[in-house]
């Protein structure tokens, strides 16, 4: 089961950056990564002495963020939609009522080590505790990554957890962010469940070709093409100024590679929560052939409620949006509940 009181420090776990020769680029560019204030300071020409009112929350959960995330930001504007992403401020150390670590309740279906098994055809594997990026309504901004990851040598115990459980076709890697895994144990990973018959398909979501799109490498590519399982990429966008040319550079890899691209976002307020930045996201994902998929309201964690709307605020906005879409281009308004048996969908208010 979860235990909240162990964490790790995301950053860091099971990632070895040593500058050798065949080091991943992507990986250089984690090693390089804004980890203070000064730094982001500098590159973004912010008076460090307003940012560093953020300094508990840093200390808490650090802050993050690579160089390319980093160039879409816009400089000396301390309302840009990217920084308010990623910059610790004070107010995550105001504890809210109903604001807690562990929002989705995860640990009540944590039946062993790294595996959440909430919906009865698919299970979710905590596949890496890493992240490139600290994004600060993060619902696992306090998840126990130390109790819960799997090495190469302990992938044999979801083998045979699957094999209890001949319903399940589809196991979704998650974290953390499980791209941060390197593509050779990673594509040993995938191999394993491919030797499971029941498997259809493997669901990865991430983070990572929007923050750093250098991981769409050819190392990449070689296993997706090579698997037998159909490959479903979840990505999670919140913002069309996240998709610069390089984003979509790597989403038509993936596509030409056959790989279903979505997005999943959530509604974070002060970012994306007018009608104007969901279309425009809408319309830069689909330019991007990536297909809006779920607009969350926000997770309950500890530490956002400051990025928090209402459930009436969220369907009067995603009613705006409808009116001004075409149907695939709206993502579905939801929630994840605890203890129901799907993700609960909400009717904009039209």
């Amino acid at each position: 089961m979860l235990n909240p009181a162990k964490q790790v420090n995301r950053s860091q776990d099971n990632i070895n950056l040593t500058a050798l020769d065949d080091t991943p680029d992507w990986l250089l560019e984690i090693k390089a990564a804004i980890k203070s204030f000064d730094a982001l300071a500098n590159a973004l020409e912010l008076d460090v002495n307003t940012i560093t009112k953020g300094q508990q929350a840093h200390q808490s959960f650090p802050l993050m963020v690579p160089a390319p995330y980093l160039s879409r930001i816009k400089k000396a504007n301390l309302q840009d939609p990217l920084l308010l992403q990623i910059l610790p401020l004070e107010q995550e150390m105001h504890q809210l009522p109903g604001y807690v670590k562990d929002p989705l309740a995860e640990k009540e279906h944590n039946p062993q080590k790294a595996l959440v098994h909430k919906y009865s055809s698919r299970i979710l594997v905590i596949t890496s505790g890493s992240c490139a990026i600290n994004c600060r309504y993060c619902f696992r901004r306090h998840f126990p990554y130390a109790d819960n990851h799997l090495s190469s040598n302990e992938w044999s115990s979801l083998l045979d957890y699957l094999k209890l459980h001949p319903e399940i076709n589809e196991v979704i890697l998650s974290g953390g962010d499980p791209l941060m895994i390197k593509d050779k144990p990673l594509a040993s990973r995938i191999k394993a469940l491919e030797s499971l018959p029941q498997i259809k398909r493997i669901r990865i979501h991430t983070r990572l070709p929007v923050v750093i799109p250098s991981r769409i490498n050819d190392e990449l590519l070689n296993w997706v093409n090579e698997t037998r399982l159909k490959v479903v990429m979840v990505w999670h966008i919140n913002h069309a100024n996240e998709i610069d040319h390089a984003v979509s550079q790597a989403a038509e890899k993936l596509v030409k590679a056959g790989v279903k691209l979505f997005n999943q976002g959530v509604i974070l307020k002060g970012i994306n929560d007018t009608s104007d930045a969901q279309v425009a996201l809408s319309e830069a994902l689909f330019d991007a052939d990536i297909l809006p998929y779920y607009m969350f309201t926000l997770d309950p964690v500890e530490g956002a409620a400051h990025f928090d709307i209402s459930l009436q605020q969220a369907q009067v906005l995603m009613g705006e949006v409808a009116a001004r879409l075409p149907g695939y281009l709206v993502p579905k308004l939801a929630k994840e509940i605890p203890g129901k048996s799907a993700k609960t969908l909400f009717a904009p208010i039209l």
